[in-house]
């Protein structure tokens, strides 16, 4: 059975709503799923002052814990084109990882909300998938094979590049129904790719060595 990880910050509750669906999704795809959140960087007068949603039960994860998992989702709100900066700071801590080649060969999917329809969601996820590329990820995004993504008639998120919330100028608005099933598709999309790669991966990473050995 797969491992999925479904890796998200989330300040006021969109995000946490979207992760609990992607992993809806991942868990219909058959695969063992597991959901963390990073750690908060605002103190915590400060994130109760601003109403933060700070009841959240998802553990908080550490950087070593992305070794263990064949996937990772990760969910994070749009701040001015990009991934938050709680997202970034964990990102960061990778380095250790990365020069060990430790999530090359991983599958990876990205999902984020934003304030309005061209607040930038689209901006946050591409970007996040660079940072996923040089870490060695296989990067899988939302096919139009989700067709939802299609209809024009209510506003609503979801791209190409990965499920989206529109959450509103003063946050009021939860992800909606549609917005729900886009983030249960991506999540089932991403396990089904977890398993075919699992299937062709070899034990360990793969290292010049395996390539020429391969040839």
């Amino acid at each position: 059975m797969d491992k999925v990880l479904v890796l998200y910050y989330s300040s006021y509750g969109h995000i946490e709503r979207m992760a609990v669906a992607e992993a809806d999704g991942a868990r219909s795809a058959g695969a063992d799923v597991d959901i963390k959140r990073v750690p908060e960087l605002v103190p915590n007068k400060v994130a109760l002052a601003s109403h933060y949603k700070l009841d959240q039960i998802a553990p908080v994860a550490t950087i070593d814990d992305l070794i263990n998992y064949d996937a990772i989702i990760f969910g994070t709100p749009t701040r001015f084109g990009n991934m938050a900066a709680q997202m970034k700071n964990f990102i960061d801590q990778a380095g250790g990882l990365w020069a060990k080649d430790k999530l090359v060969g991983k599958v990876g999917s990205v999902f984020t909300a934003s304030a309005t329809q061209h607040g930038g969601q689209e901006a946050t996820i591409l970007s996040f998938h660079i940072v996923l590329l040089h870490l060695g990820f296989i990067v899988v995004g939302l096919p139009y094979s989700f067709k939802g993504q299609l209809g024009i008639k209510d506003v609503h998120g979801a791209t190409p590049y990965g499920a989206t919330t529109i959450v509103g100028a003063d946050g009021a608005r939860m992800p909606s129904a549609l917005e729900i099933e886009a983030a249960q598709y991506q999540g089932r999309h991403v396990a089904g790719i977890a398993d075919g790669c699992h299937h062709v991966r070899r034990p360990g990473v793969w290292a010049a060595s395996d390539v020429a050995a391969a040839e």
